[in-house]
């Protein structure tokens, strides 16, 4: 049987902890002896941890000062309406988001059937990383139809943004359909995205949205990184 390394799982303590606001953007942390007594291991322990959460960017360290808080995760809701731009700035986060590939191509068998489309038929398939004040929260690669949307990828290069391109192509609002949630560890392309050591935990979510008629107009498939972001299920309405 694998045991946690301790330090790790002080780490994920205290990760919780500031996620949970028991610790705040600017609140500085208690001291490695406090540390050391509270979860009963030497400083060498807790120094290790706290290395873990200077890494991601978690904490930050001021010699004779002591370590704090350089941010919390962000705050993302799933529900009906999922607007990616929307959420962030209701949630007082600056939003990004960077395409890093996009093609058109044969849709492979999954994405055929999540768009209830045929076999052969053509696809605009865009890779990218979602931000949060700069920080990648999520690594996304969404379908959508190129038969029925010749025009997306010009509009996502001009406008940056999902729901504005769909917008330019006619589609004024779309709804998620579907949203699977599964916990996963991340790959060595999506620790890269997100600056997560390869294995680290990641929520990964797929969805399907649908047009005012219905139709599938985007699959996607989301990892969001574990320590970024809290995702909030809202309620159907």
């Amino acid at each position: 049987m694998t045991t946690t390394p301790l330090w790790s799982s002080i780490a994920a303590t205290l990760r919780g902890e500031i996620g949970a606001g028991q610790y705040r953007p600017g609140d500085r942390l208690p001291t490695e002896a406090a540390l050391a007594r509270r979860f009963g291991v030497n400083r060498h322990t807790v120094r290790h941890a706290l290395s873990g959460l200077i890494e991601d960017g978690t904490i930050t360290t001021r010699r004779g000062a002591g370590a704090f808080v350089s941010r919390t995760p962000t705050d993302y809701p799933l529900g009906r309406r999922v607007r990616f731009h929307q959420n962030l700035a209701a949630a007082g986060r600056l939003p990004e988001k960077r395409f890093l590939h996009i093609e058109t191509r044969a849709a492979d068998a999954d994405e055929a059937e999540a768009l209830a489309l045929p076999p052969d038929a053509q696809v605009h398939r865009v890779e990218g990383v979602s931000l949060s004040d700069g920080q990648p929260i999520a690594h996304f690669i969404s379908t959508f139809p190129a038969q029925a949307l010749p025009d997306l990828p010009a509009h996502l290069q001009r406008t940056g943004s999902v729901t504005q391109a769909l917008a330019a192509c006619g589609i004024p609002d779309y709804t998620r359909a579907s949203t699977r949630l599964s916990a996963r560890r991340a790959s060595v392309i999506q620790a890269r995205h997100l600056m997560l050591r390869e294995g680290d935990p990641i929520l990964f979510s797929l969805g399907i949205n649908v047009g005012p008629s219905g139709q599938p107009v985007e699959y996607g498939q989301t990892a969001f990184a574990g320590d970024h972001v809290t995702l909030s299920i809202l309620p159907e309405g």
